[in-house]
């Protein structure tokens, strides 16, 4: 049996900007970046996402909110936080998702913790996963078998956002400890592949 390689074919290409609307101090990164302070700059306003995908978190050590980078400008906080309601102005650190293919993206989605109940295999977007069936405002534990999803706290890709990836905890998540420092709850209501 062959293995399918989880990397893209790459390359990644990220700008960031310390003011808003793609101004002031400006710094370009192709990897990772665990602390922006690192690199001269206080905070990101501003950012374009010329390659690949990212995701950005709130803090530097790639703690705190995630909030998806896909291809595409982002002149403000807003636009990176999208629908979020939750008023967060900065990203400290930031990575590329590896492991994105939105056309071969798959995950297993079950109904309590360690992957025990229900479960629903899942290959395509669904802004209400109750408006499609499950059962429940929660998930209890996530596989993901190949590519990279984020899964949003409300239907319609609202509230906290988690980068669930096939190439991260082996691709298991059994609590909801395991989808991101700021995750205190089961509740994932709408979730959609990664754009590449």
């Amino acid at each position: 049996m062959a293995l399918t390689n989880p990397m893209p074919l790459g390359p990644w290409k990220l700008t960031v900007y310390d003011q808003e609307n793609f101004q002031g101090k400006r710094v370009e990164f192709t990897s990772a970046c665990q602390n922006i302070m690192e690199c001269g700059m206080d905070n990101v306003r501003s950012l374009k996402v010329e390659c690949g995908a990212w995701v950005g978190y709130e803090h530097s050590s790639f703690c705190g909110q995630q909030f998806i980078l896909e291809r595409g400008d982002y002149p403000r906080w807003e636009s990176w936080s999208g629908s979020n309601a939750y008023h967060i102005e900065r990203l400290m650190s930031f990575r590329p998702i590896c492991s994105a293919n939105h056309k071969e993206s798959k995950i297993t989605v079950f109904e309590r913790e360690n992957f025990i109940g229900h479960q629903w295999e899942i290959t395509d977007d669904y802004p209400s996963l109750q408006a499609m069936g499950w059962p429940s405002n929660e998930i209890g534990s996530m596989q993901v078998q190949s590519g990279a999803w984020v899964c949003y706290q409300y239907p319609g890709y609202r509230g906290y956002q988690y980068i669930m990836e096939c190439d991260h905890h082996g691709g298991e998540y059994k609590h909801y400890r395991e989808w991101g420092s700021h995750a205190q709850t089961f509740q994932v209501q709408s979730l959609r592949r990664v754009q590449q």
